[in-house]
């Protein structure tokens, strides 16, 4: 059993410096594979004991909990007198360490932007992080290497490497932009281009889609059209289409909260997007409960069009926050690492 499917229900975060002292001192007599090496523990059948454990429901934690863990399923949580230890089971006690549900992400990547217009694949070594952070599923919202991330994701679900499960979104979709940061995306010139990259992709394994800014109505009409003839979903970064257009075309979800809604631009022309920061400054301007938010809020309700809210990245911009921990900040690539200091 790999460490991914024991982990697709719960993720154990451990902390025990014992444990992962122990785990870096163990001498070594052949080569390991990366699930071995990135994994404390498995077995078909194990206890985890004495966690503290977070139930996901907003209840307080429950110290000296027992987790029976059978073929990948949890078969049983409660005290240690609760819950039988079957013969021949693996028993991990975690003292000190807490038992989460797995975190599902829904605006994630398998690139980085390194400098410029310059996107790093980060293929090898998002995926492990990702699950190390908590995450069991992911979506990656946007592709610049779609059949690293279609390989990625078979080798995880085939147990091979270690990552989360992963709904792998095709390439960007986007309009006939020549913007140098999108060199690397397709510039989709019709309806009839958009439909036959959502066919290809959706044969070549991609479950779901994402608009970018520069699509049209008619662009973005088109991708809807022929994704939910194949039963996945479409979510969109926007700009030259406003929320309520894109609402009204069917879209299933929207990124970035409203922070990218051109809805306010004065004088907006259609499948235009506002140069400059127009669609920050028409946000700006809103009162506190504008009624056309508030309108524009009810009309994604009435729909049941979700918000992709992104806030961690707006975190980044917001002054006054604290420097990640040294940990994370090694763990950066030097120019990564350089841009996030300086900023």
């Amino acid at each position: 059993m790999t460490f991914k499917r024991a982990l697709r229900k719960f993720v154990w975060i451990v902390v025990l410096a014992s444990l992962v002292s122990a785990a870096s001192t163990q001498s070594i007599a052949a080569p390991v594979s990366e699930i071995d090496r990135l994994t404390l523990f498995s077995a078909d059948t194990m206890v985890v004991k004495n966690a503290q454990l977070f139930d996901g429901t907003g209840a307080p934690p429950v110290d000296g909990q027992s987790i029976l863990i059978r073929a990948g399923r949890i078969a049983a949580i409660g005290s240690e007198s609760e819950v039988a230890v079957p013969e021949g089971a693996l028993v991990k006690d975690v003292q000190g360490a807490a038992v989460t549900p797995g975190f599902v992400l829904m605006h994630e990547h398998l690139f980085y932007p390194v400098e410029g217009d310059t996107y790093g694949s980060m293929i090898r070594s998002f995926p492990p992080l990702y699950l190390a952070g908590g995450v069991t599923t992911l979506r990656t919202a946007g592709s610049m290497t779609p059949y690293a991330d279609l390989n990625t994701e078979r080798d995880i679900a085939a147990g091979e490497i270690v990552g989360p499960d992963m709904d792998v979104t095709a390439p960007f979709l986007n309009g006939d932009s020549k913007l140098r940061f999108l060199t690397d995306v397709k510039r989709i010139k019709s309806p009839k281009d958009a439909d036959r990259m959502v066919r290809y992709w959706a044969d070549e394994g991609a479950t779901s889609y994402k608009g970018y800014m520069h699509l049209t109505r008619a662009q973005l009409a088109a991708v809807v059209a022929a994704a939910h003839a194949r039963h996945a979903k479409v979510t969109a970064h926007l700009c030259s289409i406003t929320y309520r257009e894109a609402v009204d075309l069917g879209i299933d979800n929207l990124e970035h909260g409203f922070m990218v809604a051109s809805d306010f631009v004065a004088g907006k022309k259609p499948d235009d997007c506002p140069a400059g920061n127009a669609v920050s400054k028409s946000l700006d301007q809103l009162v506190k409960d504008d009624p056309a938010m508030r309108a524009l809020q009810r009309h994604l309700i009435d729909r049941r069009v979700a918000l992709t809210s992104t806030l961690t990245i707006f975190e980044t911009f917001a002054n006054g926050r604290p420097m990640a921990s040294p940990g994370a900040i090694d763990l950066l690539i030097p120019q990564l690492r350089e841009q996030y200091v300086s900023r």
